[in-house]
């Protein structure tokens, strides 16, 4: 099969699944860790480059405080090093980090620091994330740098942008992957996901393992992607 190099998945899901089984809310986001530790290390065994999650939006801080507070708990206790270590994973993470409680923040620092010299996949982490808000910053520093007289308006192109968002130190995503059922992207990657291949699956994310993976790539095989170009084109 051919591997998407860079896999960004919603992980949604997960206050569903705690619900159907009669259990608290945070329950639901601890067995979504167990299942980014699983998938973390199938895509690393498979080869590819980028996984990117989305783990807690800037709209998910409209919850109520003691989600919030054990989402951030949660998120703090999964900064352990084994899962990146033992894999060669690199660990960054983006997102608008000025709201993150200090402690959780000094931790993803840790690790980033820790793992900066593995070689293998980088996982990438999306906290206090949106879309909207990483456009807005890179419009922000863009304008700066005009004001200034760094850069003429008429330089800016797309790759202007790209080297302006957040994630300008990786490819753009092959594959998007929403578990859960829900068919939308929730301010997820809009600039990066313009020629990505979407999945979508009503498996809940504390469900999803390598299985439901292996389907997921098994779709992408199947699609061809052109990029605007007939499949005339694409086959010379």
């Amino acid at each position: 099969m051919r591997i998407p190099q860079h896999i960004a998945i919603i992980m949604d899901g997960n206050g569903r699944w705690a619900k159907a089984r009669g259990l608290n809310r945070s329950m639901g986001h601890q067995e979504g860790v167990e299942a980014v530790r699983r998938i973390t290390t199938a895509c690393s065994n498979m080869g590819v480059k980028y996984l990117t999650l989305y783990t807690f939006s800037t709209e998910n801080w409209n919850r109520p405080a003691p989600e919030v507070a054990a989402l951030m708990q949660l998120i703090l206790e999964a900064m352990e090093e084994e899962i990146f270590m033992k894999n060669n994973v690199r660990m960054r993470v983006i997102g608008d980090l000025s709201r993150v409680p200090e402690n959780v923040l000094a931790s993803i620092r840790h690790c980033e620091q820790r793992t900066s010299t593995n070689t293998g996949m980088t996982m990438v982490i999306a906290l206090s994330y949106s879309s909207k808000w990483e456009i807005t910053e890179a419009v922000r520093q863009i304008a700066r740098e005009a004001a200034e007289g760094t850069r003429t308006i008429e330089s800016i192109d797309e790759t202007t942008i790209d080297r302006h968002l957040a994630t300008s130190f990786m490819p753009d995503p092959d594959l998007l992957i929403r578990t859960g059922g829900e068919l939308r992207l929730s301010n997820y990657l809009l600039w990066q996901l313009a020629y990505a291949e979407f999945y979508f699956t009503d498996t809940l994310w504390p469900d999803f393992d390598e299985p439901h993976l292996q389907a997921a790539i098994e779709e992408y095989n199947n699609r061809e992607r052109r990029y605007g170009k007939t499949s005339e084109q694409v086959a010379e």
